[in-house]
């Protein structure tokens, strides 16, 4: 007795819909085609998996069985098809991170970029979030990986070293500010500063040290990236403060200066946090071998 994969997947398409005629339509193949093959198979087992009736199709007892069994075996079908896709490298993966602000913006790109290069199947997901946003994420299982505040890492998720940077301040050639070479931040504060959105994670850190030093930050404009805030720095719009290693990119590209923060807080030491080795995917183990500091 010989089974096609096609009558089969067209058995489980009436049990679904309930009628021939639509699970004709879904696959889609002619109805009578359809009518033609179910007939066929019927007949070749000498069971009726059908009932029919004015209200549609249901499955016999006999049929329920054969059903059942049919189901598994498209299932195998497709778990078959998945693996060679797998050792083909075809099948799309997806690997989810949270990281900072900074992480994201900085140093991301350069750390992931040979990553994707060497696995085309996967699709990256990147979440900006908070360091406490980011831990979460991880602890929940909502991501596979984070990258955050190496001060705000708990014992509850595992961790190891990502990259070093700090915060600095970024003004114009001109600025009064533009001889210091370093500065407490409540006394930048009476200056005008250009910000990103309040909503992301770097600004919303940078917004409440403000007022921990004592008063808000005078912000003139927000930005959406590193690289317009610094434009506008530049044409002498405001200061800004951003991640050390963006600033002096910036300052050999345009008018503007560093100027040191005097804050403990400024230095920041960014850590790739998991919740358990062992439960990583391989395409996640494998990007954490990427996301060291010699990745």
């Amino acid at each position: 007795m010989h089974f096609e994969l096609l009558d089969l997947r067209l058995l489980l398409a009436i049990a679904d819909a309930g009628s021939l005629s639509k699970a004709a339509q879904r696959f889609p193949i002619a109805l009578s085609a359809a009518s033609n093959r179910l007939r066929k198979f019927e007949q070749s087992c000498g069971i009726e998996i059908f009932a029919r009736s004015a209200d549609g199709m249901t499955p016999t007892p006999a049929g329920r069985f054969i059903l059942e069994r049919a189901a598994r075996v498209a299932s195998e079908v497709e778990q078959l098809k998945d693996t060679v896709r797998d050792l083909r490298g075809e099948r799309r993966v997806t690997v989810r991170l949270a990281g900072t602000t900074v992480a994201i913006s900085t140093f991301l790109p350069e750390a992931v970029g040979r990553f994707l290069a060497e696995h085309p199947e996967v699709d990256l997901q990147l979440l900006e979030h908070g360091s406490p946003e980011v831990l979460q994420a991880v602890r929940s299982g909502e991501v596979a990986l984070g990258i955050m505040d190496g001060n705000a890492v708990g014992d509850a998720v595992m961790s190891l070293p990502f990259r070093s940077d700090r915060l600095v301040l970024v003004v114009a050639d001109g600025h009064a500010l533009a001889g210091r070479t370093s500065i407490r931040l409540r006394d930048a504060l009476e200056y005008a500063f250009i910000c990103l959105p309040a909503k992301r994670a770097m600004q919303r850190f940078i917004e409440s040290m403000a007022s921990g030093s004592g008063r808000p930050l005078k912000i003139r404009v927000r930005a959406s990236s590193f690289d317009a805030i610094a434009q506008l720095v530049a044409r002498e719009a405001g200061i800004a403060m951003l991640p050390e290693t963006a600033a002096a990119r910036f300052a050999k590209e345009m008018p503007v200066r560093i100027v040191a923060l005097d804050e403990p807080w400024a230095i920041r030491e960014l850590r790739v946090c998991f919740a358990d080795l062992a439960t990583l995917s391989p395409h996640a183990e494998r990007l954490l071998g990427y996301l060291g500091p010699h990745g």
